[in-house]
């Protein structure tokens, strides 16, 4: 199966926005929960937020409030929106489930 593809990243100022979009296959994303996970340098990976079928959403204590996930069903897609960053968000952000995760995306949030 074709992995996720994301999408979206950059450099960015504290305070700033981007918005992270992933595209996946219909058998990896129809029906099934989404997720969002990040790595930042010399850490380990962990959860971000995480999207139902339905559109529930649910979101790590860190990102709360200030980050925000979404999916269109009819094009496959997930997307991460990323309001007031700080420099601790600077990761690689992963799209995915289960066993199939995208490359990741690199976001720099410089102070």
């Amino acid at each position: 199966q074709v992995q996720p593809v994301e999408s979206g990243g950059g450099l960015v100022q504290a305070g700033g926005s981007l918005r992270l979009s992933c595209l996946a296959s219909g058998s990896i994303f129809n029906l099934n929960t989404m997720f969002w996970h990040r790595q930042a340098p010399g850490k380990e990976r962990e959860y971000i937020a995480s999207v139902t079928e339905g559109g529930s959403t649910n979101y790590a204590d860190s990102v709360k409030g200030r980050f925000s996930i979404s999916r269109d069903n009819a094009k496959n897609m997930v997307f991460l929106q990323m309001n007031s960053l700080k420099p601790e968000d600077t990761a690689v952000y992963y799209c995915g489930r289960g066993g199939s995760w995208g490359q990741g995306t690199q976001v720099t949030v410089s102070s």
